[in-house]
């Protein structure tokens, strides 16, 4: 069996890898480098955790999320992961930390609530005085994201996985599973687009669901009082009046960064990705309302990305056509569960499971399964 697959961020790289691992033929599609710099896999670092608080189904699966990519590390030779707790600081009230908390409770990972003393003592960099509730979970961790795709795209070529690298894909008939590029057409028996930003243009009947959204995180340099706290302080969720902060601190030679989960939903996968103010302001604005003294720390980069985003935040793995399937992350989680569901859809492909089970699966309304 021949695959085609459309797109070498992390869903694409890691459906070429466990298609691979299944002794399936895999190509690879991408309109720039593989890795390519200006994808949103690109990155230097990702939140994984337990936690998912009202996005109900997705706890549930991270167990094998984290299995998964032990996988993957294995076949990689590195574990490209600094493991670490996570810490949910609310200002706002809402049923975020009792939801996870029966979550976490549900898998057996260890939390505790934390007063404002004891969080103010802990992060003397976070301002506290309007905090309504935080609390501290384990079972949480940095994905070194650029390091991986790297690693996933030096794998596939020694597996001898055909790339076509600065191949822009015009067009795909998920009939018949072809390819069309610049170059010509290119026949398998399927094609799998995880196109991320793109997935409009060669699935038009997709657009209105499937929204592009330009999103910036800020990597920042502390100020010298706070830089001991930061390269020891945990992860970060941080929930204001007008935002959903996610801070991650440096480690192992990343720099620390703040991104909003306030989905844009504007903007193309072609536009440019220079930072204007209107995309910095509400990221600064959330970092200005949750760091102790922001105006004193030093901008290093605003970095603009893509996401691909549905109304209710959930992966997207579906047929199209006879040929054809589609695969959409659906926001920026899509990094944390990639090996994961590009797993589940190459045992799909490969005949040990069917689609429809792994749509539910990916949109997190199946069980979990083994």
């Amino acid at each position: 069996m021949r695959v085609s697959i459309v797109g070498g961020g992390i869903a694409g790289l890691s459906l070429a890898w466990a298609l691979t691992r299944r002794g399936i033929d895999a190509a690879l599609f991408e309109q720039g480098a593989v890795p390519n710099p200006r994808s949103s896999s690109h990155d230097e670092h990702r939140i994984t955790r337990h936690s998912y608080g009202g996005l109900s189904g997705y706890g549930a699966m991270m167990p094998a999320a984290f299995e998964a990519y032990e996988t993957l590390f294995a076949d990689l030779g590195i574990r490209h992961i600094h493991p670490e707790r996570l810490v949910y600081i609310g200002r706002r009230a809402s049923d975020w930390p009792e939801t996870t908390a029966r979550e976490l409770d549900t898998l057996g990972i260890r939390h505790r609530s934390l007063s404002r003393d004891v969080l103010a003592a802990m992060l003397p960099m976070i301002r506290t005085d309007d905090v309504i509730e935080a609390f501290e979970a384990e079972g949480a961790g940095e994905l070194f994201a650029g390091r991986i795709v790297e690693g996933l795209a030096a794998w596939l070529r020694e597996a001898g996985v055909t790339i076509h690298e600065g191949t822009r894909v015009r067009a795909i008939d998920p009939a018949i599973g072809r390819v069309v590029t610049d170059g010509g057409q290119f026949d398998a028996d399927l094609v799998v687009v995880a196109a991320g930003a793109w997935v409009g243009d060669l699935l038009p009947e997709l657009k209105g669901r499937l929204v592009p959204s330009r999103q910036t995180v800020l990597y920042l340099e502390p100020p010298q009082r706070f830089a001991a706290a930061w390269a020891a302080a945990p992860i970060l969720v941080d929930t204001g009046l007008s935002h959903g902060a996610y801070v991650l601190p440096p480690k192992a030679g990343t720099r620390l960064k703040i991104g909003d989960h306030v989905f844009t939903r504007r903007g193309h996968g072609d536009d440019d990705r220079i930072a204007t103010e209107v995309d910095i302001a509400p990221v600064a604005a959330a970092a200005r309302e949750a760091f102790v003294d922001f105006d004193h720390y030093r901008l290093l980069e605003a970095k603009v990305c893509y996401y691909t985003v549905t109304e209710d935040e959930r992966f997207v793995v579906e047929p199209i056509g006879a040929a054809g399937f589609v695969v959409s992350a659906c926001s920026g989680h899509g990094f944390k569960l990639g090996p994961l569901i590009a797993s589940r859809l190459a045992d799909a492909i490969a005949g040990r499971a069917s689609i429809g089970s792994v749509s539910a699966y990916a949109a997190g309304r199946a069980p979990a399964g083994p």
